[in-house]
C-alpha cells in the first residue's frame, strides 16, 4: 500500500531511510518520492532549528565587550566530525560543501562578513574564498595581493584570501613579501585543485597573437604553450579573470582561466585541462586579525632568520626533531634588508598552544636574530 506525506512525516527519519526491499509494488516509485519528500521536510525543519540556536549564540556573542563572531577552528572541528560520521555513499568533500553552506547561512545571520580576495570575480583566488566561507560573504576585490594585505589591515574587511604557492611552480614571492612586513596573522588555509582553459572569442588557435594570465598560470601552462602557440606574446595580468576582462572584445588575444570565469565574462572555451601536470593545486592563505584557537588538527607558520656562522641553521632546526615536531615546509626568501641575505618560512604541524610548540619557540627565539609567529590555524582536510 503506497504510504502518504502526511503519514511518512510522523515517521521517525532512521524508518525513512531503511533499506528498500527489492520486490516493488506498482506504487513503488510514488513510495520512494514520498520518502524523500518527507525527509526533505525534516531537514528543512532541522536546519530551521539550528539555524534559530545559532541567532541564540549571535545574541549571547553580542553581550561580550568584544564579540567575535567568526570562529574558524569551531567550523574546522564541525567539519571534522561530518566527515568522521560520514558512512557514503556521498563523498567526504560533497557533503563538507553541504555543511559549509549551512555555516555560511548561519554565520551570515549574526553578521555581515567581508572577504578581501585578489580579483576581479572568477579568479581561482574567489573560489577558494567561496570554497572555505561559503557563498554568503560580501566579496572586496582587490587588483594586486598588497591591496588584500591593505584592506584587512584597515578594516575594510575581516579577513583576506591570498595565494602562497602551487604544487607545481612553487611559491608566491608577493604573498612572502607581504607577510614579512604585515602584522597580520595566519586565520587559516585553503588546498584548490586548479584545472587552466584556454579563452578567447578567437575562431581556432591560428588567430590568437597574444596570451594573458596571471605569472602563475603563464607558468603553470607553459609546456602546453610551447606545443600548441609557441610564436605567441605571452603576457602577464594582474589575475586570471583580469585578463579575461582584457581579451574578451579581441579575438587576437586570449586567456587563461577556469572554465567558470569563461562563463561568468561571457568568452569561448578554446581548450580544457592545459595545466603542465594533472595534480596541478594551489594552496590559498586566510590572513586576519584573529588568533585562531587549536582545532585539533593544527598548523603553525613561523618566520626566522639565522646567525652568519657555520652551523646556525642546523642550531635552529634540531630544536624540532628534539620536541617531536613535524616540519611540513621550509622556504628561503631574500630578506629585503641586504644582499644575499635570507628569512626562512617554516610550517609545522601542530599549535602555538601546545606545550611542545611553547617549548621549541623559547629555544628558537634565544637563537634566531629574527622570530615571528605568523599564526596557528586548521589544517587544509586533504
Amino acid at each position: 500500500m503506497a504510504m502518504h506525506l502526511p503519514q511518512m512525516m510522523r515517521m521517525p527519519m532512521k524508518q525513512l531511510m531503511r533499506p528498500i526491499p527489492k520486490e516493488l509494488d506498482s506504487m513503488s516509485l510514488q513510495n520512494l518520492r514520498n520518502r524523500i519528500d518527507a525527509i526533505d521536510i525534516q531537514l528543512q525543519e532541522l536546519i530551521e532549528q539550528r539555524t534559530e540556536i545559532g541567532r541564540e549564540v549571535g545574541d549571547f556573542k553580542r553581550r561580550k565587550p568584544e564579540p567575535k563572531f567568526v570562529h574558524l577552528d569551531r567550523e574546522a572541528q564541525i567539519l571534522k566530525n561530518v566527515r568522521q560520521r560520514n558512512q557514503g555513499p556521498i563523498p567526504d568533500r560533497a557533503i563538507e560543501r553541504v555543511f559549509r553552506e549551512i555555516i555560511s547561512i548561519a554565520r551570515s545571520l549574526e553578521v555581515d562578513l567581508t572577504i578581501s580576495i585578489l580579483g576581479p570575480e572568477g579568479t581561482f583566488t574567489h573560489a577558494a574564498a567561496i570554497q572555505q566561507f561559503g557563498g554568503e560573504f560580501e566579496a572586496d576585490f582587490r587588483p594586486t595581493i598588497a591591496e588584500v594585505f591593505s584592506a584587512v589591515e584597515k578594516d575594510r574587511a575581516q579577513y583576506g584570501v591570498v595565494p602562497v604557492e602551487n604544487s607545481n611552480q612553487g611559491v608566491v614571492d608577493s604573498t612572502l613579501d607581504c607577510l614579512m612586513d604585515s602584522d597580520l596573522r595566519l586565520c587559516g588555509e585553503i588546498e584548490l585543485i586548479v584545472h587552466h582553459a584556454l579563452i578567447s572569442n578567437a575562431r581556432d588557435l591560428s588567430q590568437i597573437e597574444s596570451v594573458l594570465a596571471h605569472e602563475q598560470a603563464l607558468a603553470q601552462c607553459r609546456k602546453w604553450l610551447n606545443r600548441n602557440l609557441s610564436n605567441v606574446h605571452l603576457e602577464p595580468a594582474y589575475s586570471n579573470a583580469d585578463a579575461i576582462v582584457k581579451v574578451k572584445d579581441d579575438p587576437t588575444k586570449a586567456a587563461i582561466a577556469s572554465e567558470n570565469a569563461a562563463k561568468l565574462y561571457g568568452v569561448n572555451v578554446l581548450r580544457t585541462n592545459i595545466e603542465d601536470f594533472v595534480a596541478n593545486a594551489t594552496r590559498f592563505l586566510i590572513i586576519g586579525k584573529d588568533v585562531v584557537g587549536p582545532s585539533g588538527q593544527d598548523k603553525t607558520s613561523i618566520l626566522m632568520s639565522k646567525q652568519s656562522v657555520p652551523g646556525s641553521l642546523l642550531k635552529l632546526l634540531e630544536p624540532f626533531a628534539r620536541h617531536g615536531i613535524n616540519m611540513t615546509k621550509i622556504e628561503s626568501h631574500p630578506s629585503q634588508k641586504g644582499n644575499w641575505e635570507y628569512v626562512f618560512f617554516v610550517d609545522f604541524d601542530g599549535h602555538c598552544d601546545d606545550e611542545n610548540v611553547i617549548a621549541l619557540f623559547k629555544e628558537l627565539q634565544e637563537e634566531a636574530p629574527l622570530f615571528k609567529l605568523l599564526g596557528s590555524y586548521p589544517k587544509n582536510a586533504v
